[in-house]
């Protein structure tokens, strides 16, 4: 096993991680105005709505799809489900997820790179964002075409040892990806990236979720006499 190999998937996942909790804990402790999804919504609305339900939507798919099937341990589900049935799940879920999450997420970085009103009110890393979680997306859907030429769940079984071997502590985790195709390898390096640039985009608003407006009073809007 090389060191690159142990450097990219055994030390600097904690590296990323370490990075995402402290700065991300920083900055809300110390720049609570910046937290927000620094929506743009008002300048421009010209397929807005579209494109930002495909993203959202389809990210939140992927995510929650990624969480669930790289930390759930196999004796869980394999009662009833063999390790090549969820993969082709994924496949399909995640196909399917990842195409609406690509169109929404190319449709508004086009609109945030060429729109003059957007584009004045963007920084760069806005800008870097968005096309990096694009780039993201794309690298995800490619990761189906080796994928489709062994469908028996070997490589998932591999991915998965390794993510719960990084979040369990676990020595060793960097010797699962050994001999897992690249495509795999690069969509994982930009993932644990986006955990490094996560506190310092707008990202964090993931983070915050208005429980208090399911709580609060009712209020009266009239119109005017």
């Amino acid at each position: 096993m090389s060191y690159l190999n142990t450097l990219i998937f055994g030390i600097y996942p904690y590296i990323a991680l370490v990075v995402l909790i402290l700065g991300t804990w920083a900055r809300y402790d110390h720049g609570q105005f910046t937290w927000k999804a620094h929506s743009t919504q008002i300048l421009t609305k010209k397929n807005m709505v579209m494109a930002s339900v495909l993203f959202h939507v389809g990210i939140l798919v992927i995510f929650f799809g990624h969480l669930v099937g790289l930390l759930t341990p196999h004796f869980m589900y394999e009662p009833f489900m063999s390790a090549g049935t969820k993969q082709v799940m994924a496949i399909v879920v995640g196909g399917i997820a990842g195409v609406m999450c690509l169109v929404g997420g190319a449709m508004l970085a086009y609109r945030r790179l060429t729109d003059p009103r957007v584009k004045a009110s963007s920084t760069f890393a806005d800008n870097m964002i968005i096309v990096v979680l694009v780039v993201q997306v794309a690298l995800g859907l490619l990761t189906i075409l080796p994928t489709l030429g062994h469908l028996d769940g070997g490589t998932m079984m591999q991915l998965a040892g390794w993510a719960q071997s990084i979040f369990t502590f676990q020595g060793g985790a960097a010797e699962y990806m050994v001999g897992i195709h690249w495509i795999y390898k690069l969509h994982i390096f930009l993932g644990l990236t986006i955990f490094v640039l996560f506190p310092f985009t707008r990202l964090v608003h993931m983070l915050s979720v208005p429980l208090e407006y399911f709580g609060r009073k009712y209020q009266v809007v009239r119109k005017r006499a």
